[in-house]
């Protein structure tokens, strides 16, 4: 799969959201990452669904993908559906009822994503892999924004793109927290192909020149 860059909105400046959405689109991103938490699942509160509405009608029509950090998760997934979510990621712990979660996403048509903490274990992805359209492995714990990354998480990329391939399902591997130039390469060669990056675009004083020196990265891990 064609590598996609995926900045995280929770690093942008949010007094001008809509005009971060748009620079960083305009500067070569592939899709928006919508880091949404709860205070429950995660000792942080971020952004709704009427935060994606808001932008939607704002006419941004890019690519969407809605990480929900939030417990439980069903009525919150409804809700992002019907804000205009692409794809849309939970955790495993989040429900009780996971196959159901994740095939009510594909009957409102909307695609799935599966995410891993950095101390889960990632048994349940065989139960499910025919629902996930996305597995997402932290490289930081969940809940904040501008965490070190975790090397470990080489590891648990590689051990899932292994069951990615050897499934032969077209499903993305993204990785989430602490992406920046300097990693993004071992996180490609360990077999990623959509990176999160908050604080290194948005942090950054050009978003196309970060965002292409990403891709150069990647490209080298090749």
């Amino acid at each position: 799969m064609e590598p996609w860059i995926a900045p995280s909105i929770l690093a942008a400046d949010f007094t001008r959201l809509g005009e971060e959405v748009r620079a960083v689109l305009e500067a070569g991103a592939d899709t928006i990452h919508f880091d949404v938490m709860d205070n429950h699942y995660v000792p942080n509160l971020s952004i709704g669904p009427l935060v994606l509405q808001s932008l939607r009608k704002s006419g941004i029509t890019a690519h969407v993908d809605a990480h929900l950090m939030v417990k439980p998760v069903d009525r919150l997934v409804g809700d992002f559906i019907d804000a205009g979510a692409d794809l849309i990621s939970v955790h495993p712990e989040s429900t009780e009822h996971l196959h159901r979660t994740l095939t009510m996403m594909r009957d409102a048509g909307v695609k799935t994503g599966l995410v891993f903490n950095p101390s889960s274990p990632i048994d349940v992805l065989s139960e499910v892999l025919d629902c996930v359209d996305l597995v997402l492995v932290m490289s930081v714990n969940p809940g904040f924004g501008g965490q070190s990354f975790i090397p470990s998480s080489l590891t648990k990329l590689a051990r899932i793109r292994a069951i990615i391939d050897q499934a032969d399902h077209d499903i993305r591997l993204q990785i989430d927290g602490g992406i920046k130039v300097d990693n993004i390469g071992a996180a490609a060669a360990a077999g990623a192909d959509t990176f999160v990056a908050g604080t290194a675009i948005f942090g950054s004083d050009d978003y196309a020149a970060t965002i292409r020196a990403m891709r150069d990265a990647i490209a080298r891990a090749d």
